[in-house]
């Protein structure tokens, strides 16, 4: 179907305002309060437009059959970067390497099985169902549709407070819509993101991502890496 020019500019300015601007704001007003709240109405919303767009594929909400043929690569891409991210904790911060499992375990095994739930599944239905659906007029099906929702999922995290955080969430997100775009199924994006995020919390990187890291003043241009 073909979009008109202004339908596309009002799609472009929305999309800035809703996941730059909307960021922004909250990390402006609310930054270091759990996000988890404002994440899971904000989810509920997109799953109601999502629901009553009669072009959206309601089977991309979950479709589980098309995780069995992307596993071994999943497997592969997470083993890789496993290594790779433990040696890095290892070898610059080695007292948090494998922090919070041998600190607190009854904190990690909770964090194990409610963030899949409460966290990923919604990001997933925000920055990949909806997103994709929304602004494909804008940035097209394939790969700028995947670098606009890393962008975004990437430009969120800093409301805790680092750019390590930004960075690693980008990465993350390109890997993420890689694969929805592959797949058309939000769980196997799912399961991906929460593989990623669980060996985040394991290995000693999970103080990047939880709302008590980010500072009262918030993020600033210039400001140093939490490396120390």
């Amino acid at each position: 179907m073909r979009i008109r020019r202004w339908r596309r500019v009002y799609l472009g300015a929305e999309y800035a305002a809703l996941f730059f601007g909307g960021a922004t704001a909250y990390n402006a007003v609310l930054r270091g309060r759990p996000p988890i709240p404002a994440l899971l109405a904000l989810a509920v919303g997109v799953s109601g437009y999502l629901r009553r767009s009669p072009d959206f594929d309601r089977a991309a909400l979950w479709r589980t059959e098309a995780l069995r043929p992307q596993a071994r690569s999943m497997a592969a891409l997470a083993g890789g970067n496993a290594v790779a991210l433990t040696a890095v904790v290892a070898l610059s911060r080695r007292n948090d390497l494998f922090d919070l499992p041998r600190r607190n375990p009854w904190l990690w095994l909770a964090v194990m099985v409610l963030y899949p739930v409460l966290s990923v599944y919604p990001q997933e239905l925000i920055f990949r169902s909806f997103l994709f659906h929304r602004y494909a007029p804008v940035f097209g099906e394939g790969a700028g549709l995947v670098a606009a929702s890393a962008v975004a999922f990437g430009y969120v995290h800093i409301l805790f407070g680092s750019w390590i955080s930004v960075v690693m969430s980008g990465v993350g997100g390109w890997i993420f819509a890689t694969r929805y775009l592959r797949t058309q199924s939000l769980f196997t994006a799912s399961v991906e993101h929460s593989v990623y995020g669980m060996l985040i919390f394991t290995i000693g990187l999970g103080r990047y991502f939880y709302h008590g890291a980010a500072p009262a003043a918030g993020i600033r241009q210039g400001s140093r890496l939490p490396v120390g």
